[in-house]
């Protein structure tokens, strides 16, 4: 009787450890995020590597960034513009949509950023990476950083995420792809950081 309560038990935990691992991105409830934290001893961290592109397209609409307020200097400073704040809500794909029209969208940048330099153009990101397609749909990237825009790369913190991200920790770089002061601009972005899967996790 008592191997039979044991295997029992086993088996219901190894059930429970499965569910939440697989069914990870799909359930967001108070009671699977607690489940989850709980377990999370147990995790395993996964490097994780990404390349997409960001396109910050503003001659369509709507656009996909747009100001929100700016400072009562900022139209004096137009070299750095500080004080502007803008929020955005721009397409992740796979190719430069300059490149090709008709990338694939795998998500969305969406979030704000604030020219918050007042000797150099550089802005303040905090930003939301949406994955809409692929293995990570349905779950995000936390961002947080200094986009110096004059720089060759600029490098950024992934401070968090959702769904198969949750306590993502790692680093990401930018670079400009392309610029127009019409279109607006499209960065490459390349993301290297650890997620965490629990035992019985067999997400990608």
């Amino acid at each position: 009787m008592g191997k039979m309560v044991a295997l029992f038990l086993a088996a219901v935990v190894m059930t429970t450890m499965a569910s939440l691992g697989h069914g990870l991105p799909d359930d967001q409830s108070p009671q699977a995020v607690e489940s989850w934290l709980l377990h999370f001893p147990h995790a395993k961290p996964q490097f994780t590597k990404l390349h997409f592109f960001l396109n910050n397209i503003l001659n369509k609409d709507p656009p996909a960034s747009t100001p929100v307020a700016k400072a009562n200097t900022t139209d004096s400073n137009p070299d750095t513009s500080f004080g502007l704040v803008r929020v955005i809500d721009a397409p992740l794909t796979e190719q430069s949509l300059t490149d090709q029209p008709g990338a694939k969208v795998i998500g969305y940048c969406q979030g704000m950023y604030t020219f918050a330099a007042q000797e150099e153009r550089a802005t303040l990101m905090t930003l939301n990476f949406v994955f809409t397609d692929g293995p990570f749909q349905g779950s995000t990237l936390s961002i947080f950083g200094r986009n110096l825009v004059t720089a060759k790369y600029r490098e950024f913190s992934i401070i968090g995420g959702s769904g198969c991200f949750r306590m993502a920790q790692g680093l990401g770089t930018a670079s400009t792809y392309y610029r127009d002061p019409v279109m607006g601009d499209i960065l490459e972005m390349s993301l290297a950081f650890y997620r965490y899967t629990l035992p019985g996790d067999h997400s990608n």
